[in-house]
């Protein structure tokens, strides 16, 4: 049986202030990661619904990977450094949540 495509969710709420500043950082953050093995692509989407906190605006950005293999070596090997340039550049002014999907058919 072939291996289940998986799909890597950031959530992300950014400070209004900051969108502008952070899409911009989030644009090359992305081509990074699609850099890494096992990434096949992202999209990214403003979240409309539920509405993010006040004074602040939704993201979702969704990763397509080849198989949770891949995601775990990510996880492992890159996102702990990504994760902290994220924090070192924007501090409070945003929050990420994440999780993981796997397509059932």
């Amino acid at each position: 049986m072939a291996a289940k495509r998986v799909i890597y969710e950031v959530n992300i709420e950014v400070d209004a202030a900051a969108h502008d500043e952070y899409r911009v950082w989030l644009r090359d953050h992305i081509a990074e990661i699609l850099a890494l093995p096992g990434f096949k692509g992202a999209k990214v989407f403003e979240v409309l619904e539920p509405p993010p906190s006040a004074g602040r605006i939704g993201l979702c950005v969704q990763y397509a990977l080849q198989d949770r293999a891949a995601l775990d070596a990510y996880l492992r090997d890159h996102a702990p450094r990504l994760r902290a340039d994220g924090m070192a550049r924007f501090g409070d002014r945003f929050q990420a949540s994440r999780r993981v999907l796997r397509a059932t058919r």
